[in-house]
């Protein structure tokens, strides 16, 4: 299956029907709006019937209409601006009940990833961070929040853990100046994808480290660099990334890992509800 629907698309034109043929010109000159319609609204557009639209899926190649938009929406997610995002969401979100419609998206992106996370690709990446010398993480822009979830847990289970915060690839590398064999990046990027990441992935790579990527698609720039790939699908709502299924994913590894180390995480924190205790870190004081 070709990856790339646009040139499956001008392979096969001649070959289409007068309605096939109006499909097709609508996804070429508005793909980025295309990969965001039902089929029933694409053929509404183009003035064919719905079952035109499945058909022309299928003589693609795809199986059904549902494979051959996502396809579509992996080719154009990284392209898309913010403008470009509020523009294709706008429908979706502002004909019905919005909080509904957005709670009901990112519902189906971690359906999707219970379907579709590669399960060896996973225990592999538990296996690494296990294993590593020095764990790097790096993800920037929204992917930040990401990465600083992890290192939050992985800190605690681990003591080898570096979060590189810089959004400017020259201040990745200087964070990641001694990397090498026996060290683990574990690179988060979604699109749009940072270069800062890229670079940072790429560097760590050179040097001989491990790289574990966290990202949505095997289109990612971050998968052939990567030792081992996880993938989950980021949402664009509106200008809004929506991360509810990589969240969900770090949640996995975190746990996975936890328990891989059972009897060092029952330490950790039994000492750390001693301390808490002692310096009254939670709860309410006669001083507050």
């Amino acid at each position: 299956m070709q990856k790339d629907v646009l040139h499956t698309i001008q392979e096969n034109m001649a070959d289409f029907s007068k309605g096939q043929k109006r499909i097709a010109a609508y996804i070429l000159s508005d793909y980025d709006k295309a990969a965001f319609m039902t089929a029933s609204k694409l053929g509404k557009l183009v003035d064919v019937s719905e079952s035109t639209v499945v058909r022309f899926a299928s003589t693609l190649g795809y199986d059904g209409y549902p494979a051959m938009q996502k396809a579509l929406q992996e080719m154009v997610r990284s392209k898309l601006t913010s403008i470009q995002r509020i523009q294709t969401s706008n429908d979706r979100l502002f004909s019905s009940d919005v909080v509904a419609s957005v709670l009901q998206m990112d519902m189906e992106k971690i359906r999707m990833a219970i379907d579709e996370v590669d399960r060896s690709a996973f225990t592999s990446v538990v296996d690494k961070l296990m294993g590593a010398r020095h764990i790097y993480i790096l993800g920037v822009r929204s992917s930040s929040f990401l990465a600083g979830y992890l290192h939050f847990y992985l800190h605690l289970i681990f003591e080898n853990v570096t979060l590189v915060t810089s959004n400017s690839a020259g201040d990745i590398l200087e964070s990641t100046l001694r990397i090498g064999p026996g060290d683990l990046l574990v690179g988060i990027s979604f699109p749009r994808y940072s270069k800062a990441t890229v670079k940072g992935v790429q560097f760590a790579r050179d040097r001989g480290a491990d790289v574990v990527a966290i990202t949505d698609s095997a289109m990612s720039p971050l998968s052939p660099m990567a030792s081992a790939v996880l993938m989950a699908h980021s949402d664009m709502i509106s200008f809004v990334d929506s991360l509810v299924a990589p969240f969900s994913l770090l949640n996995a590894i975190i746990v996975a890992a936890g328990h891989r180390k059972d009897a060092d995480i029952s330490q950790i924190f039994n000492r750390l509800e001693g301390i808490w205790d002692e310096y009254g870190v939670f709860g309410y004081s006669d001083e507050s």
